[in-house]
């Protein structure tokens, strides 16, 4: 075997390695949208109320994503992933305890503790699994390293659902008349999902602690003897558009599965139990991503990518205008349909805005992961629409993130200087 061969085994390994960690957290991250439902029955809490479960994750964006940047540069890549995964552990577990507290706002700090692991863990690996292969290719890896990380959401949302939603307290009893013991049996399911998802986190960090030496001697070096200043990304406008897409688009995504369980399950849409909606969310909503990631990465080896996300944007505004527009089916089914063109929209908007930012890739990253924190304005606004004015008038939201995502596109189109944003090649993806 000669040496280049050898460096492509090497690096596709790496690359296989780190793509573990996107469905690890697609498959934990996916949970929250049963548990919005548990929560909500459990005590009693209206929309605005139970979508503060998804705030938090925000939150840990907005107060954590630059100071993880910062220690990326420091630590290196591979010894931050080490540290995001025990974190995230240590958060499942701390839901575990917190729930034995019979209030919802313990269990919300517990979840901070899990979305701060996750935020470092994105940080570090988003621009890593970009950097393992050539730099033309950049899009095709990304986006297939997040098709894994939607089939994580899709048996996420699964084993939420079978574990959080199907026991008798959730179909038998009303949100608004749960007792003591029904709430303690709602709350012992959320305490078996998140210890297994503990123990699962557990296993992932031991298997990176005996691949430590083989990556760090493979992936891209994000440690630097004087690291990037922390803000050095805010001094570039295009990291700042790309920001502002990003943001968008996840509260956006996170929004609509946050709300699609209850969604469904209204007389005037399909009338699904819980069980049964999460069941779709997960098979069509989180589902239809996974196949769409896959059909993307294909397409992206055609179709620029500017193009291809131009596309995207503007079907899933007009899939929120038809939810808009209509009820019963076929609301049902365009909601769901989101799914599908979400797909490539998270990987791309990254790997362009990486592309065009002219400043380091961690920084970039950072700034990125921190735009998430601005999606939280997204949840708020489509609970208190949909507390107001019904689940289906909430899809203006995601409608008007949609549109920016398209202008963004098409924005970047007109970028050519920074970038040829040439279609790849078909071979392999490193």
């Amino acid at each position: 075997m000669t040496a280049a061969s050898t460096d492509k085994l090497r690096i596709s390994l790496a690359f296989a390695a780190v793509t573990s960690l996107f469905f690890a957290w697609g498959f934990i991250t996916s949970n929250n949208d049963p548990l919005i439902v548990a929560l909500r029955t459990a005590f009693s809490l209206d929309y605005t109320e139970a979508l503060l479960t998804q705030i938090v994750f925000f939150l840990a964006y907005g107060l954590l994503s630059l100071p993880a940047a910062w220690m990326t540069g420091r630590v290196g890549a591979v010894d931050m992933i080490l540290g995001s995964l025990g974190l995230m552990a240590a958060g499942c577990l701390l839901v575990v305890v917190s729930t034995n507290a019979d209030s919802f706002w313990p269990i919300l700090a517990a979840l901070f503790v899990l979305a701060g692991g996750f935020t470092a863990l994105q940080v570090a690996a988003n621009p890593l699994a970009a950097e393992l292969g050539t730099p033309t290719r950049s899009h095709l890896r990304l986006n297939f390293a997040q098709a894994f990380n939607s089939l994580g959401v899709v048996l996420g949302v699964h084993f939420g659902s079978l574990v959080m939603l199907g026991g008798p307290a959730l179909q038998t009893v009303p949100h608004q008349a749960m007792d003591l013991a029904h709430r303690a049996e709602v709350l012992r399911a959320i305490d078996r999902a998140f210890f297994i998802m503990a123990a699962l986190l557990g296993g992932l960090l031991l298997s990176f602690l005996l691949l430590r030496s083989f990556l760090v001697r493979v992936a891209p070096n994000h440690r630097a003897a004087a690291p990037a200043g922390m803000f050095e990304a805010l001094h570039s406008p295009w990291a700042l558009f790309g920001a502002a897409a990003l943001g968008l688009y996840v509260g956006a995504e996170v929004s609509i599965g946050s709300i699609m369980i209850n969604f469904l399950n209204h007389s005037s849409v399909l009338g699904l139990r819980f069980e049964d909606a999460g069941v779709y969310l997960a098979n069509f909503y989180w589902g239809g991503a996974l196949v769409g990631r896959l059909v993307g990465t294909a397409l992206l080896t055609k179709v620029r990518a500017s193009r291809l996300l131009a596309a995207c944007g503007i079907v899933n505004a007009l899939l929120c205008l038809t939810v808009l527009a209509t009820q019963g089916p076929i609301a049902g089914y365009a909601a769901l349909t989101i799914g599908f063109f979400n797909s490539i929209i998270f990987p791309t908007i990254f790997t362009m805005t990486l592309e065009r930012s002219g400043v380091s890739q961690s920084a970039t990253s950072g700034l990125l992961c921190l735009a998430i924190f601005g999606g939280a304005l997204l949840p708020i606004a489509v609970g208190m629409i949909a507390d107001r004015f019904g689940l289906g008038a909430s899809f203006a939201v995601p409608l008007m993130a949609y549109a920016f995502i398209a202008f963004f596109a098409v924005a970047a189109r007109s970028k050519r200087e920074a970038t040829t944003d040439p279609p790849a090649s078909a071979s392999p993806i490193p």
